[in-house]
């Protein structure tokens, strides 16, 4: 059916609510987390994965992270409002009721939960332990300017969800490398966090940019940068990387520098390229040199 077919009746409303609502959680920004999520499962499965893991660990991933920021979206709906920043996100400019965005986290959660029972058996047992960090993390901001690190926890659970996911456990590995990625997040949030300085002072809201200022904000996020690239390397000599993980880490040193360029006190008029565009490229590039790596190896 094409998409003129689809915009008449019933069908054509659906479509353009499942539109608005794609718009709404930046579906785009899953570019973030699913090389991460790729590369942990080349790892765990030392080679070329099965199809049935590949595509059920597919769909836990984008169930999970739609149920992460559909959630963030109906927490914040109130804030949102008040934010010029964010006035013209769905819940907030009316493109979506509240219900309905509820009703699409159901519909999330049911194909979240679809694919973690067709993984391993530890993975059904703990996973409302990596939904916990997701649906906790909006709340942060309300009263710890430690809340960088809440959305940082969802990334530091992927490699090992991923390991537990398919052998049922995970390795020390895993943790650095989940560490690894949870702190290149939390670097990159605090910088985002930047473009809201003024007003989360003004509505009592918490983060490391309203808390200490600009500029000390960006002097932590170089140092959680700092600390996820050492801890990438880390994982390397933990797992007995080759030279391709190696290049990646490189590459995301490399880029992570350039990020942090993109951004000064003085001017931060290029968050946006900072935060989508070289992230985007952090996470592919460096998920596409270690799924290389495994497969050069094995």
């Amino acid at each position: 059916m094409t998409e003129a077919a689809l915009q008449q009746g019933p069908l054509g409303a659906a479509w353009r609510k499942g539109k608005i609502f794609a718009e709404s959680i930046k579906i785009e920004h899953t570019v973030f987390a699913l090389p991460i999520a790729y590369a942990s499962l080349f790892l765990v499965s030392k080679g070329v994965p099965g199809a049935a893991d590949f595509g059920w660990l597919t769909l836990a991933m984008a169930g999970a992270r739609t149920i992460a920021m559909a959630a963030n979206r109906v927490v914040d709906a109130r804030i949102d409002a008040r934010n010029p920043r964010t006035v013209k996100r769905a819940l907030p400019a009316g493109l979506l009721k509240q219900w309905e965005m509820l009703a699409f986290i159901a519909m999330a959660l049911g194909l979240f939960l679809l694919a973690v029972y067709n993984l391993s058996e530890r993975s059904q047992q703990l996973w409302p332990v990596a939904l916990a960090p997701m649906l906790l993390y909006p709340y942060l901001k309300r009263f710890t300017w430690l809340c960088h690190f809440g959305i940082s926890a969802v990334y530091v659970i992927v490699p090992p969800a991923v390991w537990i996911a398919v052998s049922g456990e995970f390795t020390a590995g895993a943790v650095l490398l989940g560490v690894g990625a949870g702190l290149w997040v939390a670097g990159f949030d605090i910088i985002y966090a930047v473009q809201d300085v003024a007003f989360d002072r003004g509505h009592g809201l918490h983060s490391i940019p309203a808390r200490f200022g600009v500029r000390a904000a960006l002097a932590a996020s170089r140092l959680a940068h700092l600390a996820a690239a050492s801890c990438i390397v880390a994982a390397g000599v933990v797992m007995d990387a080759g030279a391709l993980y190696y290049a990646g880490a490189a590459a995301f040193v490399a880029l992570l520098a350039w990020e942090q360029r993109l951004v000064s006190s003085g001017d931060t008029s290029r968050i946006p390229v900072a935060f989508f565009n070289m992230n985007g490229a952090i996470s592919v590039v460096f998920g596409i040199c270690v799924i290389g790596d495994v497969l050069v190896r094995n």
